[in-house]
């Protein structure tokens, strides 16, 4: 599950991450009253004002501006708010904004009047080759991390987590090190690294990616952007977390697939696809692009499918109108083959005026008794045994 920058960052304020001051506002006139509280608490004369949506390159697309009066707060609110916020991760359609985090500027000077900041990178998620947490950080912060990878790779860090020991502290001084601190920020930083590893741990999250990780003028070491995602398997263990979802964010279609415990992710093809079991998925989608077909989405209904998930299914692949078939592909292992061919009919039947090709190929339990159901039901479903006969079909209803 994403979260929005001041979602996560109140997550990071929870386990002493160090961030900067912010409230969140939903219109101009709240926003002028989160600038000037944040004024009394810091004494600061300038404010970033931040669009809220899940996507990183708000700055480049006009989302995050710095004012230097009550007046800009205002005047800037009311240019972010209800935008189109188009950014290299929104894809061209964009994401509306509906909320700001308005926060004090932290390029404040230092007792001696001076400027002196820098920015890094810094992010905590599994490596999935060695099924440790990993923490990859770089002093070029600030920048687009896949640039820094692609040109300048030196200067790309990263440490390894013991899950048996977990962070030491010889590694959060290696990081400060690496990053060329000395001093307070050298200190600084150490608790910062420390504190982030415990939210990212604490939270159950799947990632956190602080981009920038701030060197105030006077050393401080601040969050000055979060990008969090939690692990959606570990909500049970967080009750408090599940209000922070966020659906305006998400794809409707994959809001709709939540609510029946459906794993779907919506993709650009023109060939639905209904599968039990995320292996069999992926062969699905090889399947339908071996045929001359582009899959639409991925969509697993798990061993336990039915008439109503079957149906779900169907009615949210539907609405995708590029969609020019569906294949349902079913191994029938904890699930009956007839089962779910059953399902297929009753969904068939109340979704009605299926106007597109619907390719059935079951196998396993009972895959033949299901394949009689479906011929014997009299609905324009198509059946198939083997996957080569799945694939025959499918090519058929693209070239058609």
């Amino acid at each position: 599950m994403n979260l929005h920058e001041y979602q996560g960052k109140a997550i990071l304020k929870q386990f002493g991450v160090a961030v900067p001051h912010g409230q969140v506002a939903e219109n101009p006139s709240t926003a002028v009253q989160a600038a000037r509280q944040i004024q009394d608490k810091t004494g600061v004369k300038a404010w970033a004002v931040k669009a809220q949506i899940h996507a990183g390159g708000r700055g480049k697309g006009g989302g995050v501006k710095i004012a230097k009066s009550f007046a800009e707060v205002e005047e800037y609110a009311k240019q972010i708010l209800g935008m189109n916020l188009v950014t290299h991760q929104t894809g061209p359609e964009g994401k509306v904004v509906n909320k700001l985090l308005v926060e004090q500027s932290i390029y404040y000077p230092n007792e001696d009047g001076k400027v002196n900041v820098a920015e890094y990178y810094m992010s905590v998620l599994l490596n999935r080759d060695t099924g440790r947490n990993i923490i990859m950080y770089s002093p070029k912060g600030g920048m687009d991390i896949e640039t820094v990878a692609a040109e300048t790779p030196e200067f790309i860090f990263k440490e390894e987590i013991d899950p048996k020991v977990g962070l030491q502290g010889f590694q959060a001084r290696r990081i400060a090190f690496n990053l060329g601190l000395s001093g307070k920020a050298f200190k600084e930083m150490i608790k910062f690294v420390i504190a982030l590893y415990n939210a990212y741990e604490g939270s159950d999250a799947s990632l956190f990616e602080i981009n920038p990780v701030f060197k105030t003028s006077d050393d401080l070491i601040l969050a000055a952007d979060a990008k969090v995602k939690l692990d959606d398997n570990a909500l049970f263990r967080h009750k408090d977390y599940i209000t922070l979802r966020d659906i305006t964010e998400e794809d409707p279609a994959e809001v709709e697939a939540s609510k029946f415990d459906l794993n779907f992710v919506k993709l650009d093809g023109n060939v639905g696809c209904m599968v039990n079991g995320a292996g069999l998925a992926m062969a699905t989608m090889d399947i339908i692009k071996l045929s001359g077909g582009e899959p639409a989405n991925f969509l697993d209904v798990g061993g336990t499918a039915n008439a109503q998930t079957v149906e779900a299914g169907f009615r949210i692949i539907l609405k995708d109108p590029r969609v020019k078939a569906i294949l349902i592909n079913i191994f029938g292992g904890i699930v009956r083959g007839d089962r779910v061919a059953q399902g297929v009919v009753d969904a068939y039947r109340a979704v009605g005026d299926i106007k597109i090709p619907v390719i059935v190929r079951l196998q396993g339990t009972n895959a033949e008794v299901g394949k009689r159901l479906l011929d014997a039901s009299g609905l324009k479903v198509q059946s198939a045994i083997t996957l080569q006969e799945a694939a025959n079909l499918v090519k058929k209803a693209v070239e058609a």
